[in-house]
């Protein structure tokens, strides 16, 4: 029987890159290719399986090969010595619902009035949301679906709220099995727990043999509330109790991966999948809750945010925030046969909207011809290759804006420069990202003309968005009012 290629890949936040004739800095010499050059499949016509590990609130530090002095995670440091590691990979938006909608569509959030995360009807209302992603959307399992790949979902879902009657059922999204929390309150047969995740995909794998599939793993860690196991805990005894914590369900969510990794090696899948790890946004802010941190919307109690101890690997910003450490997360591709093993790749810019165009072009799955994504197919980075980004990424975020890192609502990237700006255009800072990772150093005096050609990008894009939301995605009953900036509400948690 011939072998299907599976892809695997972990995601890191890589910020885009679009160099300016007169301002932009150069790109990197040597193998780099611009859009021009990028194919639209694989070179041998291979059909890969996908996995797509998506962690929740996991930093860029937060894994033992970036160098972080305590925590130990060997099956995503095993996953990238056999693959590239990406160190420039961004998501758009600095919380989860709208991070994972960029994902699924290869289109920023804002286009379906998606600014934070999904809470209950009211609050949305508030925020001038609908209740749910509009299955209407273009979306990656679709495409994937319609050109023959099996489809499943596993883990967190987050496009809608467990408060939204009404809200469609994953299957309505095209994916053929799912097990899913925090998802749509009103089919239970897709109900599944926050430890269900490894084993549901697991399963899935196994009964797809002969099929290629594609599957999303979307692991709860380390998000809160935190729920470490009895085994990590006991492994990490010698650590003082905040770290004991945190240290436990870093552990337990690195084992979960090391389990489907596994099982790709046991059913013969390994050589020809291609798997990706990543995560939502940056990690979550240290808080005062040092007790149980109950969830509604799962039903579930653990530890508070006193244990949220993540690491941003010394980039500005945490979750929320659209500074680097907002942003910017892990981004590791696993693909042998395609990926180099024990790479690093710094060059290229990557962000969340780039997957569905460049995973379809993996699986050689043709996309319609009136789609048109926010992002770029740039499978030659996939394939070992210094590939230079060619469009610009935008971000938006209408939650807190606090001193000192959560101010901005705007931002763009383009090249290696980034402007982050307030919705109202009296406050911006630029900085130049190749010599200042941290976002230390504001250069927009020195730079003026590059922050007016920024602020006309991010204005001519911020036009393109809808003023309302979709009406046939808001919840059955729900009362909508004049949106308004809300910071928190309800018991959807981000």
């Amino acid at each position: 029987m011939k072998k299907i290629p599976t892809i695997v890949i972990a995601l890191t936040v890589l910020g885009s890159a679009l160099c300016h004739a007169a301002d932009a800095p150069n790109p990197p010499k040597g193998s780099e290719k611009t859009g021009a050059d990028r194919s639209t499949a694989t070179q041998s016509g291979a059909r890969p399986h996908i996995v797509f590990i998506y962690a929740d609130d996991w930093g860029w530090g937060d894994l033992s090969a970036h160098g972080h002095p305590w925590l130990k995670t060997p099956n995503i440091d095993k996953l990238a010595a056999e693959g590239i590691d990406f160190r420039q990979f961004n998501v758009v938006n600095p919380v989860c619902s709208p991070s994972r909608a960029a994902a699924m569509t290869g289109l920023c959030p804002a286009r379906f009035s998606i600014h934070q995360h999904f809470d209950k009807p009211s609050s949305n209302a508030k925020r001038g949301m609908p209740d749910w992603l509009d299955p209407k959307a273009p979306l990656l399992s679709r495409f994937l679906k319609n050109g023959g790949y099996r489809t499943g979902h596993f883990g967190k879902w987050h496009l809608t709220n467990a408060d939204s009657a009404g809200a469609p059922a994953v299957a309505a999204y095209a994916f053929d099995r799912a097990g899913v929390f925090n998802g749509p309150p009103d089919y239970p047969e897709e109900h599944a727990g926050v430890r269900d995740t490894a084993e549901n995909t697991v399963r899935f794998i196994r009964e797809s043999k002969g099929q290629p599939f594609f599957v999303n793993v979307w692991l709860h860690e380390p998000h809160t509330p935190h729920l470490p196991s009895e085994k990590s805990m006991e492994k990490w005894k010698h650590l003082d109790k905040q770290k004991q914590v945190y240290a436990a369900v870093i552990t337990d969510a690195d084992n979960d991966v090391g389990k489907i990794l596994a099982t790709l090696r046991e059913t013969g899948a390994a050589e020809n999948t291609l798997v990706i790890f990543s995560s939502d946004n940056g990690p979550e802010s240290t808080g005062p809750d040092k007790g149980e941190n109950s969830d509604p919307t799962v039903n579930i109690k653990g530890y508070g945010t006193h244990y949220s101890v993540g690491d941003t690997g010394g980039l500005r910003g945490r979750k929320r925030s659209l500074f680097e450490g907002g942003v910017r997360v892990p981004f590791i591709v696993r693909w042998p046969g395609h990926a180099p093993a024990d790479t690093t790749n710094d060059k290229t810019a990557i962000t969340a909207v780039d997957l569905l165009p460049t995973l379809c072009a993996a699986a050689g799955v043709e996309l319609p011809k009136d789609y048109r994504s926010d992002g770029e197919n740039l499978l030659p980075a996939f394939n070992g290759e210094q590939t230079v980004r060619t469009r610009p990424i935008f971000w938006e975020w209408r939650g807190h804006n606090q001193e000192p890192d959560w101010w901005p609502d705007l931002a763009v990237r383009e090249g290696d420069w980034k402007l982050l700006m307030t919705d109202d255009g009296k406050r911006a800072e630029l900085y130049r990202l190749d010599r200042d990772r941290a976002e230390a150093l504001d250069v927009s005096a020195e730079h003026p003309e590059v922050v007016a050609r920024l602020t006309a990008s991010l204005r001519g894009w911020q036009a393109t968005f809808p003023t309302e939301p979709e009406p046939d995605c808001i919840s059955k009953g729900a009362r909508r009012s004049p949106a308004q900036k809300e910071v928190t509400g309800g018991n959807g948690r981000e």
